[in-house]
């Protein structure tokens, strides 16, 4: 960090660490807040048809409510550094907890696609900040030997809230209405904001005056936006064959490149990319942006295999893959109040391999699989997910100061979403291509003589003959090769999830809960 900046108010009064009922009160009022915001990532996706016919757009239009979300979002992540250091970290929280109330308000109260698009891409942008924010004030608020807890229920909620999402959504659409997917924000963020500000407003972290990285700005928004924009609507637009996918990409090389050159030689930039000069916050980055990757290919999949192959309704997928958030929601916490007792590479270890076996154990499924079979590799994901989580967590910010844990918290929450954007749209692009790999092969080989004799024989002992009998096959060949596919792309997952553990054995222990040593 360099100097240069001016102090603006008074440093923060020493006060006693807060204990017993004002601690549990704080950390639920954070907590409750950052599932809100975390939610509202997934809670729109299944109700994307509810929403689009009753503004009277096409569901292909509809899907701009999650994009404008996402994109924004991304866009302030990066941002949180610099904004708690320039107006503080406890009024930056509050400050998006209610503004983002105010814009779920706007989203609920909209009448048009237009009106409703601008709702979500202010509510992104404004909530931005909260994630990150609340992590930083859980690891502020608990004293170091329990610090690990602090970051436990945070991780609890930001794996958990976008599991539960869809579920949630698809009963609040069902049995209110859409708007109410907003209007459930409004008395929970009032209550958690203003919680937060009576507890923490004597807390308030120093603000230093600095000058503004236009620059900076200009090419973090241009970079980021157009990267995320390509992740969202690349499967839709068919990649590279679109003029549109093209541009996103080259502004978005240009501008991510351009936005690192300056970003590291100006004085003052607005993303502190310098904390990656420290060894064990960049391992820690890359073995969490490849681990979330992994398990969220995963989460995106398979609702949509058991919806379109296995013949589940919305609801009956949400539940079979919910079971991964039962486990994670006791064991993070658990992980994190026991962290010090835990060797930290042995343990993320642990959790990534586990993660993995979920992978080749989906691969193994197919569409006669019972509920149980389905749902139980799941359940197993979630004491995968608690070891990775915490331990890698407690890797990245363990030689860290204090004073750089916003910024640290936005760029790895900026990082952990792009590569969940990369692991949906990559996912899925698997999963197209594989199927029509799968497919044509499987109609080269059905086409050869007794196969297609005894099969079509089959067919018209049913009465099924001619162009129909055609129809029923391509149908069956086409299920078969969806299988077929959704195993290539767990098998790649797992893979890919086993290669991440010599990665984690390169962070350098031992693990402290802070540093006295000044981060670059």
């Amino acid at each position: 960090m360099t100097g240069g900046t001016a102090m603006s108010g008074n440093p923060p009064p020493q006060l006693a660490p807060l204990q017993g009922a004002a601690l549990l009160l704080l950390t639920l009022a954070i907590a409750v807040a950052t599932f809100m915001e975390v939610l509202d990532l997934t809670i729109v996706n299944v109700s994307v048809p509810a929403i689009a016919g009753t503004l009277g757009v096409s569901p292909t239009e509809g899907t701009w409510t999650i994009t404008a979300y996402s994109l924004t979002a991304a866009i302030v992540q990066p941002l949180t550094g610099w904004l708690a250091q320039r107006f503080g970290e406890v009024r930056v929280f509050v400050a998006s907890t209610l503004l983002f109330v105010l814009c779920s308000a706007l989203c609920g109260l909209a009448t048009s696609m237009p009106m409703l698009v601008t709702g979500r891409l202010l509510q992104g942008a404004v909530s931005g900040p909260m994630a990150p924010m609340a992590q930083s004030l859980l690891m502020r608020i608990y004293p170091p030997e329990r610090r690990g807890l602090g970051l436990g229920i945070w991780g609890m909620v930001i794996f958990v809230a976008p599991i539960f999402g869809p579920t949630l959504g698809g009963l609040i659409t069902d049995d209110l209405s859409w708007p109410w997917l907003f209007y459930i924000n409004v008395p929970v963020g009032l209550i958690s904001g203003a919680a937060v500000w009576a507890m923490m407003r004597r807390r308030e972290t120093a603000r230093l005056r600095v000058p503004v990285d236009v620059v900076g700005l200009v090419l973090l928004f241009a970079g980021i936006g157009a990267l995320q924009f390509m992740l969202d609507n690349g499967n839709d637009r068919d990649w590279f064959g679109s003029p549109v996918i093209v541009a996103a990409a080259i502004v978005a090389v240009l501008g991510l490149v351009l936005l690192v050159a300056w970003e590291l030689t100006d004085r003052h930039p607005v993303v502190n990319l310098r904390l990656l000069q420290n060894h064990n916050f960049r391992i820690g980055l890359i073995v969490m942006c490849l681990g979330s990757a992994g398990m969220f290919g995963i989460t995106i999949i398979y609702p949509l295999y058991l919806e379109t192959t296995a013949g589940f309704t919305a609801t009956w997928a949400g539940l079979a893959t919910a079971p991964v958030g039962i486990l994670s929601f006791f064991l993070m916490p658990w992980v994190g109040a026991n962290i010090k007792r835990l060797n930290l590479r042995v343990a993320a270890s642990f959790g990534v391999l586990t993660m993995g076996c979920v992978g080749v154990w989906l691969a193994q499924l197919d569409v006669t699989a019972s509920f149980f079979q389905i749902s139980a590799p799941r359940l197993l994901q979630g004491v995968g997910t608690a070891f990775f989580f915490m331990p890698i967590q407690q890797i990245m910010f363990s030689d860290l100061e204090p004073r750089y844990l916003a910024a640290a918290a936005g760029i790895s929450n900026f990082a952990r979403t792009i590569s969940v954007s990369i692991a949906t749209a990559g996912s899925i692009w698997l999963w197209s291509a594989r199927t029509t790999f799968h497919h044509a092969a499987l109609v080269q080989h059905v086409a050869a003589g007794p196969v297609w004799d005894d099969w079509s024989a089959r067919l018209s002992s049913l009465g099924i003959d001619g162009a129909t009998a055609l129809v029923q096959t391509d149908n069956v060949l086409m299920v078969q090769a969806r299988v077929l596919a959704a195993n290539d792309d767990f098998w790649f997952i797992a893979l890919l999830l086993a290669m991440v553990v010599p990665t984690i054995w390169l962070a350098r222990p031992p693990f402290r809960n802070f540093s006295s040593e000044t981060v670059p």
